[in-house]
């Protein structure tokens, strides 16, 4: 059960203390922009903190935080381009002018990063601030492109909405919009409401998490392709050695959990193979086939061409030998009953 962070009578309840201005941003160079965002959980990381983060698990976060993270490469502005990072932050100035207009609120940058006044890991940095208007205070813009836009059908995203609020208890502000570009040309505008239990929820999740970063303990695996990353980051190679675990009641559990579900899947893949395969025996040499509940296709793919490689290797060893690079190995992970 979650508990509250402050109890509901007191004085930081209903009057939330304004934030700490920890660093400007406007002389930051990148690496110690990195460092900065090191130091603590910035609204950018607070669904990933708490488990909530589609695209980066709690794993991969905390190898971020605790320096364990492969170093990103160096900025090329003829590689940026195809990164979403890149368009969202050439094009936010742009979703804030067109915000401004459409809405009539003034804003205008903070240049600085924030902190919570009674939490120093809680870190945010702001987009806009919202000037002049009595029912907001902040702007967060976004940008998506066509194949995120389906995203936003429903409205903001959980993992954009914990960000908001995140920021929204740092600066103790009472509500933010949220602007996004979508497919380059649509602008939508959310509202954002301050929400106290959430807010609540969020510190002592995010505090848990940053237990793991500040005991240098690594949070347990989600089975996200981001948690996969991680772990193939973390431990590349393997020592040659062999772990008994016979003992271990919790893990030899996981292990029985592991092969029962396995059995599952191999019973559910030898049937859904059986049921296309009749499907396809029924269709015969027909593309398409209507059902009332849906349809399936079964159509020839366009024929392509392939390099004969064993023949090359034979006749141009040399040519081979040119162009052969280095692949590095990888761990595979295989289950024996």
């Amino acid at each position: 059960m979650v508990r509250p962070v402050v109890s509901p009578g007191s004085e930081a309840s209903t009057r939330p203390r304004p934030p700490l201005r920890l660093v400007k941003t406007q002389d930051l160079d990148r690496d110690q922009w990195l460092q900065v965002r090191k130091g603590g959980i910035g609204s950018s990381d607070a669904a990933a903190a708490v488990g909530l983060n589609p695209y980066q698990s709690q794993l991969e976060l905390w190898m971020e935080k605790t320096g364990r993270a492969p170093p990103a490469p160096p900025r090329d502005e003829s590689e940026d381009d195809l990164s979403p990072m890149y368009w969202g932050s050439l094009l936010e100035p742009i979703v804030a002018a067109h915000y401004s207009r459409r809405t009539g609120n003034r804003v205008r940058r903070i240049n600085a990063v924030l902190q919570h006044p009674d939490y120093p890991w809680m870190r945010a940095n702001i987009d806009r601030e919202v000037m002049g208007a009595a029912d907001v205070q902040l702007l967060e813009c976004k940008t998506a492109g066509i194949q995120g836009a389906w995203l936003w059908r429903d409205g903001v995203p959980e993992y954009v909405q914990l960000q908001v609020q995140h920021q929204l208890a740092v600066t103790g502000k009472r509500a933010a919009d949220v602007a996004v570009l979508l497919g380059g040309q649509e602008l939508q505008v959310f509202r954002v409401e301050r929400d106290e239990e959430l807010i609540a929820q969020l510190i002592v999740l995010e505090r848990e998490f940053w237990g793991f970063v500040e005991h240098d303990q690594q949070p347990p695996a989600d089975g996200s392709e981001s948690a996969d990353r991680a772990l193939r980051a973390l431990y590349p190679r393997d020592a040659g050695t062999t772990l008994d675990l016979r003992q271990d009641l919790v893990m030899g559990a996981v292990f029985s959990d592991l092969v029962a579900v396995r059995e599952v899947l191999a019973t559910h893949t030898a049937l859904e193979a059986q049921l296309k395969q009749s499907i396809q025996q029924r269709m015969g040499d027909a593309s398409r086939a209507v059902f009332n509940g849906g349809e399936v296709s079964f159509k020839r793919s366009k024929d392509g061409s392939t390099l004969d490689t064993t023949r090359l290797a034979k006749e141009q060893p040399e040519i081979v030998r040119a162009y052969t690079v280095p692949k590095p190995g990888s761990r595979r992970f295989l289950v024996q009953i």
